[in-house]
């Protein structure tokens, strides 16, 4: 998560994580309305895209995210995610989203359970399960929220479905073996990596922590 990373040089950091063999770079898009922070926004997105040879993982943590996911797409976004609770039309800003050729998911908060996104199962790519609350970084993990991603697994398993689940908040080296038992595949880092005396070890350790 570039989140942790300094905002005034961030070609650097998009560079830096490709070298450090990261897989993803995400994004976390905040509105100040949604969650009590402010971030960046689509121009911010666009000039990531230019630096970025990694996929751009981008969560909208925003109210109405069907306003604005078709521009996020445009700006160079390849996941586009979102709260389902903070929309007023989760269907369409999903399929608004496929129709870019991109690919979709919801999000889960520390403190939601997964009932609003077990409609839309069959409609995303990713689910993203939350294990610090939305809206800062460098929060403490929050274990009990692997529960979540257990249950979501074993939905997906029972129901032969192919979403991937992402997990985000907190993650680091000491627990990333946590989150890979519970049946995630994805990990977002934001301050452990970019505050690590090696960053490109702490990534490594994540990644093969299963």
């Amino acid at each position: 998560s570039i989140l942790s990373a300094d905002f005034g040089r961030m070609a650097d950091a998009v560079q830096s994580l490709t070298k450090w063999r990261a897989d993803l770079v995400h994004c976390d898009v905040m509105d100040g309305v949604y969650v009590p922070n402010l971030t960046f926004g689509m121009p911010m997105v666009r000039d990531i895209k230019k630096y970025a040879e990694l996929p751009l993982d981008v969560h909208l943590m925003i109210v109405r995210p069907e306003r604005y996911v078709k521009e996020f797409c445009k700006a160079g976004a390849d996941i586009v995610t979102f709260h389902p609770e903070a929309s007023e039309d989760v269907a369409g800003a999903l399929a608004a989203v496929k129709a870019e050729g991109k690919k979709c998911g919801l999000a889960v908060n520390a403190d939601k359970g997964i009932d609003m996104v077990l409609p839309y199962l069959a409609d995303v790519d990713m689910l993203v399960v939350m294990t610090v609350q939305a809206g800062f970084g460098g929060q403490s993990f929050k274990q009990e929220c692997l529960k979540k991603v257990e249950e979501l697994a074993r939905i997906r398993e029972e129901r032969g479905l192919e979403y991937i689940i992402e997990v985000d908040g907190g993650v680091s080296s000491k627990n990333a073996s946590l989150v890979s038992a519970s049946g995630a595949s994805v990990a977002v880092a934001g301050s452990a990596v970019f505050r690590a005396e090696d960053p490109a070890l702490e990534i490594s350790q994540i990644a093969n922590c299963g």
